[in-house]
This record gives structure tokens, C-alpha cells and sequence, in this order.
């Protein structure tokens, strides 16, 4: 059977006519820049008066992209997902921590979220965000090649402890686990510490992923020394490809700093790299009787790449359920390309962010603004759930 992203009764079989109701009012929102830019001054103004408002952004963004505020909340959504072939990958979208409670908080919640993958087969992989657990500057400073003060090193030391741990539980339990990408100043050492843990615990199975960001120059060439470096010192390689979520960021911190952009030039060559990139490590995985030795997560809202690598697949001689790739979307878009792919038999899975809702702030933030930004991303959204909500008014469901 053929893809079809444009089955919106498979697309939003989930949801109840309600849910696709507040879904279609929230990216009405979000298609207008300005009422984006608006809510968010409001509500740090609020948040800083201590104006209540958790319950209605509970209500509201929070519970269209967000599981709950714990592992415990999310399990509803996890279910509910699975009942479908969707898979849910925890994600503890608290960033940016700055003292020693935060980071505990989140190498606690880290663990919490890989000890249910073990237990729950509707979540099969973990990730993290190294920002959660050692601060940014340090980082900034670590990739860059600063010299560290007595403190940096000490706390640079405890961050790699807690990183460490992390790993080595998931390597316990043999649960693969993704550390996602970061702002493009901090991602030497982040990239540094994927390598290591790969090292360490990619030796039978892919257990540790690093994220690259195709939206970035020079990306493919980057797979392909990774790659390489993978075999010479005999560890498998583990890859998230993503276009990548920092886009604006990236281009007004250049600006500001007068250097060039990391970013590329235009939406066709970030789409052309991210192809490259799945081509190209397709053309490793090969066929099913080759021997593997990397582990590929797809993360992509693109239907064409989409396609390209379901396609590639097949022609590879892989069965939809048995390829050994994962499919991965955002939790609260893109259900169309999700819940058809899993229909289909593919290995899919939603990220499924979690936290205290002041917390996650952050995180919301930046997905309404990559909302706002990426070309047609809302407005597929929009159109379909349109559509849905026409077909189950025809039909009186």
C-alpha cells in the first residue's frame, strides 16, 4: 500500500472532533507571527507579575504539544498513541538549567524516562539534551577551547559523571538513547561526548545516537567523517538527521558577531543535504542481509524526505516493519505523516516532551516560532485538520 499523508481519517483517528477543534484554533495562532510574538510578551509578563495562568496554558499549547508535567502524566498519551503503532519518546524539556539541583532534577527525570522504556514497549528510545545537565557556557567554552577555571573543571567533571551514568543505564537496560543537537557554539563538545559514549557503549548494539542538523553547511561531509571514524576505531554509529530548530537564532547571532552564518543559504539546500544524508547512510545500512553497523532515526515533518526514505527502504529489499529505521515527529504535528506511516508498518514514534509547565515555557516557545517560520508547516496543519473536520461533518461521526 502506498503512502498517502493525505488520509486524514488515519491522520486523526486519535483525536476526538474536539481535541481537532482546539488543535485547528492553536494553529490559527500560529500561522500569524504577530499574535506569536504578542502571546509571548504576555506571558512572561505574566509569569513575571505571577499572574495564574498555568491552567490555560495547560489547556491550550501545553497540551497540544506536551504529554504532562511528569512520566506519570504522560503515560495517558503514550497509551493512547501506541494503540495506534505510534510509538512516544520521552523527552525532558527542561533546558538551560545553571545549578547543581536542576541538573540533578533532570539526570533523575532522564532515568525515570529510560527505566519505562524498558518496561513499556510503546516507548522504545530515550533522549536528552546535554544543556539540561551542564550549562551552556561551560559548553561555550569547552567547544571553543578556552582554558577552564578550577571551578569550570570541576564542574565540567560533574556534568561528564552525570552524562556518563545516564549512558551507561541505558547501556543496562539496552535502551537506545538520542542526545539531541544544540545551538551551533556549543556543539564540538556535545559532539565530543556523543563520540565517547558511542565508544564506550555502541560496541554490540547502537545504543547512543547523536543529532545532526542538515540545516547547517557542511553536514554531509560531517556524517561521512563520523561515519568513517565509527569504523577505524571499531564502534557502531548511531544518527538522529533533523533539519534542525535554531535557525533564527543561528542567523542573528552571526549578524550580531560578524561572522558567517553556520545556517544554510535556502530551504532547497537544507532539503538537498538532509536527502544526502539519508541516501547516503541507507547506502550503508544496505540491504537486509548486510551485516549493520549504524542505527538511523529519522526526524523529519517533510513528506518528500519522508517518502524518499520509506521508498529507498523497500528497494533496499526491507519489509516496512522489520527496516531497521525509525521515523520521528513532533508530538502535536504532523500526525498525517505519523500515524500513515505507522499504519503502513514503519517504525514510528512521536517525541513527547515533558515538565513543569514553566519550565517546558522555553520549548513551547521555540515550537511556535518554528511553526511561524518554516513555509507551510502550519498551514498543512490547518488544511488538514480542515479537511478532517469537513469529512466527519459529511459523515455525521
Amino acid at each position: 500500500m502506498p503512502l498517502n499523508f493525505r488520509d486524514t481519517s488515519i491522520a486523526f483517528k486519535a483525536q476526538s472532533t474536539r481535541s481537532l477543534q482546539r488543535s485547528k484554533w492553536i494553529f490559527f495562532i500560529l500561522s500569524k507571527s504577530s499574535l506569536v510574538r504578542i502571546g509571548k510578551g504576555l506571558t512572561m509578563v505574566a509569569f513575571s507579575l505571577r499572574i495564574p495562568i498555568n491552567y490555560l496554558i495547560l489547556k491550550t499549547v501545553f497540551k497540544q504539544f506536551c504529554g504532562g508535567q511528569t512520566v506519570s502524566d504522560s503515560k495517558n498519551v503514550i497509551s493512547k498513541n501506541w494503540k495506534y503503532h505510534v510509538a512516544s519518546i520521552l523527552d525532558y524539556s527542561v533546558e538551560g538549567q545553571i545549578d547543581e539541583l536542576g541538573f540533578d532534577q533532570t539526570q533523575k527525570s532522564i532515568i525515570e524516562t529510560i527505566d519505562l522504556a524498558k518496561n513499556n514497549s510503546g516507548v522504545p528510545l530515550a533522549v536528552f539534551k546535554v544543556t539540561g545537565l551542564v550549562k551552556a557556557s561551560l559548553l561555550e567554552k569547552v567547544s571553543s577551547g578556552m582554558n577552564l577555571t578550577k571551578d569550570d573543571l570541576a564542574s565540567w567533571e560533574k556534568g561528564l559523571e552525570r552524562i556518563d551514568e545516564i549512558l551507561a543505564h541505558a547501556y543496562s537496560l539496552d535502551v537506545p538513547i538520542m542526545i539531541d543537537a544544540e545551538e551551533s557554539w556549543i556543539q564540538s563538545a556535545v559532539d565530543d561526548i556523543a563520540r565517547k559514549g558511542m565508544e564506550l557503549y555502541n560496541k554490540k548494539d547502537v545504543i547512543v545516537y547523536n543529532t545532526i542538523q542538515c540545516y547547517k553547511i557542511g553536514q554531509l561531509s560531517l556524517l561521512k567523517k563520523n561515519i568513517d571514524q565509527s569504523i577505524k576505531a571499531d564502534y557502531l554509529y548511531g544518527v538522529k538527521l533533523v533539519r534542525g530548530a535554531y535557525m533564527e537564532k543561528e542567523n542573528s547571532r552571526s549578524k550580531k558577531m560578524g561572522y558567517r552564518s553556520p545556517i544554510q543559504p535556502s530551504k532547497y539546500d537544507t532539503d538537498k543535504e538532509f536527502n544526502e544524508c539519508i541516501k547516503y547512510v541507507l547506502k550503508i545500512i544496505g540491504s537486509p542481509a548486510k551485516k549493520k553497523g549504524i542505527g538511523l532515526i529519522v526526524g523529519t515533518h517533510n513528506e518528500e524526505s519522508t517518502i524518499l526514505a520509506a521508498k529507498t527502504l523497500k528497494n533496499l529489499g526491507w519489509e516496512n516493519n522489520e527496516a531497521p529505521v525509525w521515523f520521528a515527529q513532533l508530538y502535536g504535528m504532523s500526525d498525517n505523516i505519523s500515524f500513515n506511516l505507522a499504519n503502513n508498518g514503519y517504525k514510528t514514534a512521536k517525541y513527547l516532551p515533558f515538565g513543569p509547565i514553566k519550565e517546558v515555557i522555553p520549548y513551547l516557545f521555540r515550537r511556535a516560532e518554528e511553526n511561524t517560520s518554516v513555509e507551510g508547516q502550519t498551514g498543512r496543519e490547518l488544511s488538514l485538520i480542515n479537511q478532517e473536520l469537513l469529512r466527519r461533518q459529511e459523515k455525521k461521526i
